[in-house]
């Protein structure tokens, strides 16, 4: 027997759900990176490595994912989702060593955040997409 498809939300309930999601998203995507940056830049023992390539590497999947973000687009949402969680477990090897356990626990705890509010703008969003659609 098939399952009854379930009644989408209304609109006047998505949009401000839309709108803190994104900007939750937005702020904590700015803050990992801004961590990131700071890190390496600041505090990070490189052992003689250049930090504008550290940092770059680093940095090259979220600038990559920026422009999606920034425009609102559902699906560079999604894709964040999946690549926030090279972020989370770099964070997560961090916080067990003791000279690094403060950058480890935000970057995991920012990388937790940004894998939430995306996932929820996603769902959000498509579900406002279809209402719109008359579905």
């Amino acid at each position: 027997m098939a399952r009854k498809a379930k009644p989408l939300p209304s609109l006047e309930w998505l949009a401000p759900r839309l709108k803190v999601s994104r900007a939750l998203t937005l702020a904590s995507f700015l803050a990992l990176a801004t961590l990131l940056a700071v890190w390496n830049l600041v505090f990070a023992d490189l052992h003689g490595a250049r930090p504008w390539v550290i940092i770059g590497i680093q940095l090259l999947p979220l600038a990559l994912l920026a422009p999606g973000l920034l425009l609102g687009n559902a699906r560079a949402h999604a894709w964040a989702c999946f690549v926030v969680n090279l972020y989370f477990i770099q964070g997560v090897t961090a916080a067990i060593d003791p000279a690094r356990r403060l950058f480890g626990w935000l970057e995991a705890l920012l990388g937790l955040t940004l894998f939430c509010t995306a996932l929820l703008y996603t769902r959000w969003r498509f579900q406002h997409d279809r209402r719109l659609a008359g579905e």
